[in-house]
């Protein structure tokens, strides 16, 4: 049975560091303040907006809700962004993604409009290209990868001369992943829908990062004894009992219950990289409240 990475411990750890942190801020009279910038209501914007906040309180900082309808036109995002860039009290912009569909084609430009300065969640290209040139100063990385790193740091799971396999590609979490892996001295495998035996390249790595965001599609021919998963995805699972009795429920890439048996460490879904996620972007927060 593997050891399972379980985030709240990882997240625990972080708080702590960041409470100090945020206090030594207010005490020099600095109040780290989160911006949220959301178009409509979403469910899963709305629910991770709870969490963000709940979490902010907890450490000592302050967010601020800015919230535009959803049909809002490029014009008022983009007012929004400048106004939140010339606010010197907010330190740290998050804003909600992916964007209303009439907005989908303008994502890019209105991305970069927001400074790498405040842009805490690497949505930025500034931001990205800190991340792919292993520069600290130019932003910061997207957290969901950022938090994966936490996860291995928090376990003291060395990345040296390790064979590392990161499944997707976005520039959301597979290729800042694997930039991150190789700053570690990891030698690094990106792979993608079109990867040929792609189980069998999984099967020679010492380290998986599944962010494929595909149900059951990490099973037990893909792994095999002493590796490290690190299970990122979010899935919907139908079939999955829930904490109500009833069934559906949120599941990873991986088929749990039978890859759990043959890897020496996993991250759970729920419970693993999501968690700790949050706490890396108010780890940002500060920083950039520090540099500021």
């Amino acid at each position: 049975m593997a050891a399972i990475l379980l985030g709240k411990e990882v997240t625990a750890a972080l708080d702590a560091s960041l409470c100090a942190r945020a206090e030594a801020l207010r005490k020099n009279g600095t109040v780290p303040t989160l911006a949220l910038l959301r178009l409509g209501e979403n469910p899963s914007d709305l629910s991770y907006e709870k969490g963000a906040c709940a979490r902010a309180e907890k450490i000592g900082a302050e967010v601020r809700r800015v919230v535009l309808a959803e049909s809002a036109s490029k014009a008022e995002v983009l007012a929004a962004i400048d106004k939140l860039n010339a606010d010197p009290s907010v330190h740290g912009v998050l804003m909600f993604r992916p964007l209303p569909k009439h907005l989908r084609a303008d994502t890019n430009e209105i991305c970069n409009r927001l400074s790498a300065e405040k842009d805490i969640d690497g949505m930025t290209d500034l931001s990205l290209a800190g991340v792919f040139s292993g520069r600290d100063d130019l932003g910061y990385a997207p957290c969901t990868p950022a938090a994966c790193m936490e996860i291995l740091d928090h376990y003291g799971i060395d990345c040296t001369g390790k064979n590392a396999v990161v499944i997707g590609r976005s520039l959301v979490v597979g290729r800042p992943a694997a930039m991150m892996l190789l700053r570690r001295n990891a030698t690094v495998t990106l792979c993608h829908t079109k990867t040929v035996d792609l189980a069998s390249i999984c099967r020679n790595a010492d380290l998986i990062v599944s962010a494929a965001g595909a149900l059951r599609s990490l099973t037990k021919d893909f792994v095999r004894p002493g590796q490290i998963v690190l299970d990122v995805s979010i899935n919907w699972d139908e079939n999955k009992p829930n904490a109500k009795g009833g069934l559906g429920a949120i599941a990873g890439d991986a088929v749990y219950d039978e890859v759990s048996q043959i890897v020496g460490a996993i991250t759970p879904v729920p419970g693993g990289v999501g968690g700790v996620t949050t706490s890396v972007l108010l780890k940002h927060l500060i920083e950039a409240a520090e540099r500021a």
